[in-house]
């Protein structure tokens, strides 16, 4: 799956050109390198995302196509992630 198709379905991103855009910007980045939207994301990639000097680094679990809001969560196991984005997500 498209990693900005990715963040989208997972709900880490809410919409998809907002992840295009971080993608494209070099703010992602997976196994440690640099990634543009259209990479290809695998379950077991570590991903990482920085918005400022906020930092999330996710682990991917599972990848689906369509997934409902309430489980979107369950694609992915939270590394670490600033106070400021665990706040965004309501935690």
């Amino acid at each position: 799956m498209r990693l900005d198709k990715y963040l989208k379905v997972s709900r880490i991103i809410k919409r998809r050109t907002v992840a295009k855009e971080a993608c494209d910007g070099g703010r992602v980045t997976i196994n440690g390198k640099v990634a543009k939207a259209g990479a290809e994301v695998k379950e077991g990639d570590i991903m990482e995302i920085r918005f400022g000097n906020r930092l999330g680094r996710y682990e991917i679990t599972s990848i689906q196509e369509v997934v409902r809001k309430e489980n979107a969560a369950e694609m992915y196991r939270v590394l670490e992630e600033s106070p400021e984005i665990a706040a965004e997500r309501g935690e």
